[in-house]
């Protein structure tokens, strides 16, 4: 298994939240959540995509949603 950084606004934390959210859209913020700029799917590196990948995954594996009701 490999160990993704796992910081607040990281890939692997964006593809954990965007899960919980329902929303696939690979992204994330060097400088953490909403601050700085945000890095859109076209200019992540494959590994930054895989641990987006990998965050979406882990969190779709614990079936955790938001609940819009």
């Amino acid at each position: 298994m490999t160990d993704y950084d796992q910081r607040h606004g990281g890939p692997y934390d964006r593809g954990s939240a965007n899960s919980y959210y329902g929303i696939y859209d690979p992204h994330f913020w060097p400088a953490g959540t909403g601050k700085g700029y945000r890095i859109g799917k076209g200019g992540m590196t494959p590994s930054e995509l895989e641990a987006y990948e990998a965050g979406w995954i882990e969190n779709e594996t614990t079936g955790d949603r938001k609940s819009y009701a």
